[in-house]
């Protein structure tokens, strides 16, 4: 309550914002009863760091029968461990699996991949082409089985499912299990083969969800079959891919450039900015105070880049010692400067574009040609997948 001043009291209700404190991660094993067993031989050499086999093209078909040991519960297992306070840091594949005994000293993270974005901003989880969310190394080629960890030359987020107990219900049975493990961008089922093909928005959480879900069980006991899907022949399904990747680029592109030059390019006011006073400026500020020089589009939209993140105007060049004279003008004439120079072996210069124009610069990289590069339309989904056995 709060008192008035002609003597009135007067009730406030104000809330009480309590930050829910972050759980560390639990075992999802007994670290008494966790056995690291050597497995069923599938291959032709056993690699001790890894304790797999290698040199299979297939898995052993008798061992994919058995289900799984374990499952992952995201609500109860999730949780933050020694690898949270390491960027960079991949996921516990055996936390994917539901087998994990470390829990919050567990080196790897126990969560979802990309379950961060709208949180704490960004682009979520990325990782480097040759390798998955796991840590572990690409290959170019996928196996003879479309097994494994996958292949670094083309992008597939569609993961082949099969071994389904048909039912009248079974798509809704499939999105209910799948969606647990990341956004859904499309679910195509096929009741006839008893498959499903499942399209995640990103790749990290299909990796995750292939590890997750294989020789798990639906509503049916089944052992489920999850592998990665081969390239889709539909046309539509290409178009579609690759609409897909341009609007990526383009994104990518939007938050590159500043937002002045992207109502520029689209031919729209920024802000109650008129576009043709933006020009000229670019024109009178773009000569940098050289006669006839016009500064081309990246060199210029690199320089503004530059300025806008200084937080100011960029600073023109200045005389001083030990530097090199690149051009004289006349001392009275306030309008130009009187020497133009280049200092030598400093981190930080003053010079004509700036030390943070000139790094931004080295990374630029232009197309003059004007040619535009079709996009790979190589990661299509799939609609079909073949198989060498009916109950695969």
């Amino acid at each position: 309550t709060t008192t008035q001043t002609d003597g009135t009291v007067q009730k406030v209700r104000r809330t009480k914002i309590v930050k829910r404190k972050r759980r560390p991660a639990r075992p999802q094993q007994d670290p008494a009863l966790f056995k690291v067993e050597p497995p069923p031989q599938t291959g032709t050499i056993f690699n001790i760091w890894y304790n797999k086999w290698s040199g299979g093209d297939r898995e052993d078909a008798h061992s994919s029968r058995h289900q799984a040991k374990g499952r992952c519960n995201v609500a109860l297992d999730s949780g933050y461990t020694k690898a949270d306070r390491e960027p960079g840091s991949y996921f516990c594949i055996f936390f994917a699996r539901g087998l994990c005994p470390h829990g919050s000293d567990c080196q790897y993270l126990h969560r979802l991949p990309n379950s961060r974005i709208g949180k704490d901003g960004g682009l979520g989880d990325i990782f480097p082409e040759n390798v998955d969310c796991f840590g572990r190394e690409k290959f170019s080629d996928y196996r003879d089985d479309m097994g494994g960890v996958g292949s670094f030359m083309r992008i597939n987020r569609t993961l082949y499912v099969g071994r389904i107990h048909v039912t009248d219900d079974i798509e809704e049975v499939v999105a209910r299990h799948f969606q647990e493990w990341g956004a859904i961008d499309r679910i195509r089922v096929l009741p006839s083969r008893g498959v499903a093909f499942v399209t995640y928005v990103y790749l990290a959480n299909s990796e995750f969800a292939k590890e997750a879900m294989a020789h798990q069980a639906l509503d049916n006991d089944e052992t489920l079959n999850v592998r990665w899907a081969t390239v889709d022949p539909n046309p539509a399904a290409q178009k579609r891919e690759a609409a897909r990747l341009e609007e990526q680029a383009a994104e990518a592109i939007r938050r590159a450039l500043p937002a002045s030059f992207i109502a520029e390019l689209e031919g729209r006011k920024y802000d109650g900015v008129d576009p043709a006073e933006e020009r000229k400026r670019r024109k009178i500020e773009g000569s940098f105070d050289l006669k006839g020089y016009e500064a081309p589009d990246h060199v210029w939209y690199a320089a503004e880049k530059a300025r806008i993140e200084a937080g100011g105007d960029t600073k023109m060049i200045e005389a001083g010692q030990n530097t090199d004279t690149l051009d004289e003008a006349d001392p009275d004439d306030e309008g130009m400067l009187s020497i133009g120079t280049v200092p030598h072996n400093q981190e930080e210069t003053d010079g004509l574009l700036g030390a943070s124009t000139l790094a931004a610069l080295k990374g630029f990289r232009a197309n003059n040609s004007g040619e535009t590069k079709a996009p790979d339309i190589s990661a299509g989904p799939l609609v079909g997948y073949g198989s060498d056995s009916d109950d695969e």
